[in-house]
């Protein structure tokens, strides 16, 4: 067997953790593979003579092809702050795969957790998901960004500060004691959506139960109220598309929902309750607040 063919062979022999590499730097299924062909193009035209660890070898290929991406991505929003689509599908970064796919990808890997990756730069995004979730020394990590491995653990630092942003501490209330049927009731909520289980909405919602949706929901001219548990248990599963692409995360401290379409914040959603049930509910799409928000990732 010539080089080549070993190259072919050891190439789709890592290809599901290489794609799962680039999926959680880039935070969508369609860029993810766009990275893997543009890495083999690259292995190809090295070959893989005098190369003794082809597995990290292809990693660092894959990664320094994220990196130059998601560059080019920040590029792209400083001169387009405003380029955010609104709906999973449109232009989210899911063309050309399997909507049902890249929404259970997101759902497998933590939809939180892609959120906050997004806030974070290349360099801190590329040290915090080799090291921290794929087990890569700094040492190796250090070329790739042309920092000393000291520097590179810094990053890493950082960034998983920035994951755990926000986790509730030991007193009472929404961050507290209450932290766990808060959560329960959050992701009763999130399956009973997915479901179109009217009657299990209705159960989790306080009788007087409000919502409150800002103008960039939907969008409409002002803000949406909706009052009663029947009403806005049919107004869930309305927008029950949108739950495809949400998952549970911590918004400052207290445990509610966001939607993210390829790893970017469209909308959250968060509860007050009363007596274990959801007794208010705001929808908050406006990029100011989401921006202001800090987002971190349920354990």
């Amino acid at each position: 067997m010539d080089d080549g063919e070993l190259l072919i062979r050891r190439f789709e022999q890592d290809r599901p953790r290489l794609r799962a590499v680039a999926y959680r730097m880039l935070g969508s299924l369609a860029e993810a593979d766009d990275a893997l062909q543009e890495a083999w193009l690259r292995a190809e035209a090295a070959g893989l003579a005098g190369v003794e660890n082809p597995g990290g070898w292809l990693t660092t290929i894959v990664s320094r092809v994220c990196l130059n991406m998601l560059r080019s991505r920040d590029r792209r929003r400083e001169d387009s702050p405003d380029d955010r689509p609104t709906e999973p599908g449109a232009d989210d970064g899911s063309s050309g795969t399997d909507p049902e796919e890249e929404a259970m990808t997101a759902d497998s890997v933590g939809v939180a957790l892609l959120v906050v990756l997004d806030t974070l730069g290349p360099a801190e995004r590329l040290a915090f998901v080799l090291h921290d979730l794929f087990a890569v020394p700094f040492e190796d990590i250090a070329p790739m960004l042309e920092r000393t491995p000291a520097a590179v653990r810094q990053l890493a630092s950082r960034a998983r500060r920035r994951v755990r942003g926000g986790a509730p501490g030991p007193g009472t209330g929404a961050a507290g004691t209450d932290a766990p049927r808060r959560r329960q009731v959050v992701t009763a909520f999130l399956a009973a959506t997915r479901g179109g289980d009217f009657e299990a909405l209705v159960s989790l919602l306080h009788p007087d139960v409000v919502l409150h949706a800002d103008r960039w929901v939907v969008p409409t001219p002002e803000p949406i109220v909706v009052a009663g548990g029947r009403a806005v248990a049919e107004g869930a599963l309305a927008a029950m598309g949108r739950a495809s692409f949400t998952g549970l995360a911590l918004l400052d401290g207290a445990m509610g929902l966001v939607m993210a379409p390829a790893g970017r914040l469209r909308l959250v959603l968060a509860f007050e309750m009363t007596d274990g049930l959801i007794a208010a509910i705001e929808v908050v799409a406006a990029p100011e607040r989401l921006a202001a928000l800090e987002v971190g990732v349920p354990e």
